[in-house]
């Protein structure tokens, strides 16, 4: 950070609100909220209770932290919740599961606003004290599923799923948040890639859970969600390459079953195969509208995104902030 910046910031201190989604975490909460104010003294810290059935709102309340309700089950649901109920200038998002290392969040926030990003993702590493924090079937989940959005919507993260991160305001306030479970964060990380914001990764710690605390994570029941998030969102923002995909494999289906049909008729002058010339027929049809509606939507995803865009840049970045 400039010399300029650093007074700057130290006349206009920026706005910083955690927000901790949680649902059940009464062992751990407190360990994080108090980490949270340790690390970060001027900020502001929420918990953000998924209706847990436990003491985990009490919990975090006696440990300093304002407590909001949320009835609707699901971290997506929660994240709508805290990005639209909270202001700030600059939000640390982490989970209650004291998983995450709150003094990391100071670099991380030094690294939004020195780079005037709009999100900074916390790339986990694993601390290497128990071979169950981080486990080999989750590694090799979330590389494949990072991997798959990489391949469809470019950028360069190698820890799509971490929950902790921090944002600026106006990635915020211009996230729709459609999702409601875990796999929120693909589309926290879509939302990026599609407006083509400024982020970055830094590498920190991750932990094991307090003893007799329990992940809420299913492997392949919350894998197949995001998945199909994954596709869902590849459809809704590239629908011009989803379409020209189904299209090409019915061209391909067409001419293949059309050659031997083509070469019977070169040869005798008859179509002998009727079905099989209705179904070309219908194939390179249905082709074509494909390509038809990939173009159609291409040009509606196209107003989503200029209106997104313009929301976006309607909100000051951090660095503003910072200055005003």
């Amino acid at each position: 950070m400039t010399d300029a910046d650093t007074h700057a910031h130290a006349r206009h201190p920026l706005r910083i609100a955690v927000v901790i989604p949680c649902y059940n975490e009464a062992l751990a909460v407190a360990q994080v909220v108090e980490g949270f104010r340790a690390a970060l003294p001027e900020a502001e810290v929420h918990v953000f209770d998924n209706n847990s059935s436990d003491d985990t709102a009490a919990v975090a309340r006696a440990a300093g932290a304002v407590v909001t309700h949320v009835a609707a089950r699901g971290k997506g649901n929660v994240v709508r919740r805290m990005f639209a109920d909270v202001e700030a200038d600059v939000y640390v998002m982490a989970d209650g599961d004291a998983t995450y290392d709150a003094t990391a969040a100071r670099r991380l926030i030094d690294r939004l606003v020195e780079g005037n990003l709009d999100m900074v993702v916390g790339n986990r590493v694993d601390d290497g004290q128990n071979a169950l924090t981080y486990r080999a079937g989750h590694r090799f989940g979330n590389r494949l599923l990072t991997g798959a959005v990489v391949q469809l919507f470019g950028g360069g993260l190698t820890d799509m799923l971490s929950g902790y991160r921090v944002f600026s305001r106006r990635y915020t306030k211009s996230f729709p948040a459609l999702s409601r479970g875990f796999e929120i964060e693909t589309e926290l990380t879509v939302h990026a890639l599609e407006l083509r914001m400024p982020y970055a990764e830094e590498s920190t710690a991750y932990s094991t859970r307090p003893e007799g605390s329990e992940s809420k994570l299913s492997t392949y029941r919350d894998g197949w969600r995001i998945l199909k998030t994954i596709c869902k969102l590849f459809v809704s923002e590239r629908p011009l390459q989803f379409f020209s995909i189904i299209g090409g494999l019915l061209v391909a289906l067409s001419v293949v079953l059309a050659v031997p049909l083509f070469m019977t008729y070169m040869h005798t002058g008859l179509v002998p195969r009727l079905p099989t010339a209705v179904l070309v027929t219908g194939a390179m049809l249905a082709a074509m509208l494909s390509f038809v509606c990939g173009i159609v939507m291409h040009a509606v995803t196209l107003g989503r995104r200029e209106a997104k865009r313009l929301r976006y840049l309607a909100i000051p970045g951090v660095r503003a902030a910072v200055r005003k």
